[in-house]
């Protein structure tokens, strides 16, 4: 047995998931994230789109000293657990409304690919942080590598795939105008 969603519950669905991922968000920004900065004076690894370099990594780690690690592992690390999902399903969510109303299906399967892939970069950089807090003093510099590329494609992906949203937003809207011309 098939199941449909009526067109206009995917509209419901990522304004929920928008909400939900907004809040998490917010949460992390001005609280989690803010309250490492705060304890080691340097932006936290989830903050680095650019990436960073093992001495920074090793910077960043030693800075936090054990509370403060305790607190990236317990209090800002499952807060990202669930965030990724929800940014991915607002995302896809989107996408699904957008292909409801006649944006390209080839535009859309691209963008839930790439909100797919920046999820699943976001889960690696989580990975990746744990890994090299859990195993400080002794960081691989092949676990920093891995993070610090994971956290370079999240933030590539998931800008890529708002874009495309943005991209599908504006086709729709020219399409319209231009079946009223």
């Amino acid at each position: 047995m098939k199941m449909t969603i009526p067109i206009n519950q995917y509209g419901r669905q990522a304004a929920l998931f928008g909400l939900a991922a907004a809040g998490f968000y917010l949460l992390m920004i001005f609280g989690t994230l803010a309250h490492i900065e705060t304890l080691s004076g340097l932006r936290p690894f989830d903050m680095r789109p650019g990436g960073y370099s093992a001495e920074l990594a090793n910077s960043l780690i030693d800075a936090l000293g054990s509370s403060g690690r305790w607190y990236y592992l317990t209090r800002q690390i499952p807060l990202d657990l669930v965030y990724p999902a929800l940014m991915a399903l607002t995302l896809i969510s989107l996408f699904k409304w957008l292909g409801s109303r006649d944006v390209s299906q080839k535009l859309v399967r691209i963008g839930i690919w790439f909100s797919f892939a920046a999820a699943i970069a976001d889960y690696l950089e989580n990975a990746g942080i744990c890994l090299m807090i859990l195993s400080w003093p002794e960081i691989s510099a092949n676990t920093v590598l891995v993070a610090s590329v994971a956290s370079i494609l999240k933030s590539g992906l998931t800008t890529t795939a708002v874009l495309i949203v943005l991209l599908g937003v504006g086709s729709q809207a020219f399409n319209r105008k231009r079946a009223y011309a």
